[in-house]
């Protein structure tokens, strides 16, 4: 497995997070492509995780809020192989990115029924619950 990341919206890495998160969000989850694809496309590194035979199987991107915070967005992980830990493997790589980068902070929106597994990698709740897409969410952060 590889994991690949990209700033650049014109690249095929770009190309290979937008087709997942098409999958993944805009057609099992019903997200409105306006939703989904926003103005801080530009301005987030993008992430892809490769298996050995370069098929791309998870994304996500990392949105810098300032020059300590970054936030963790559009996660998502192919249905037939949300059983591997893919979304795991991808969280860890992004926060030796964020370290490397020095941001101090990461923070993410979880869906409510992922909130322990996050917790289990040191991702603490804050804030109340809410909807986000219509489904309940929670806003987690972790120290770097």
């Amino acid at each position: 497995m590889k994991i690949a990341n990209t700033r650049d919206t014109l690249s095929s890495i770009y190309l290979d997070a937008i087709r997942l998160r098409h999958e993944v969000f805009m057609v099992e989850q019903k997200v409105p492509v306006e939703i989904e694809i926003d103005e801080n496309e530009a301005f987030c590194v993008h992430f892809v995780l490769y298996d050995e035979n370069d098929m791309a199987k998870a994304t996500c991107r990392l949105f810098p809020n300032n020059e300590d915070l970054a936030t963790i967005q559009r996660l998502a992980v192919l249905k037939p192989y949300r059983s591997e830990g893919l979304d795991l493997i991808l969280l860890k790589e992004i926060e030796l990115f964020a370290t490397n980068n020095e941001f101090s902070r990461i923070e993410l929106h979880v869906q409510l029924s992922d909130q322990e597994l996050y917790e289990k990698h040191g991702y603490v709740p804050f804030g109340k619950e809410f909807i986000e897409n219509n489904v309940l969410h929670i806003a987690m952060a972790k120290e770097l």
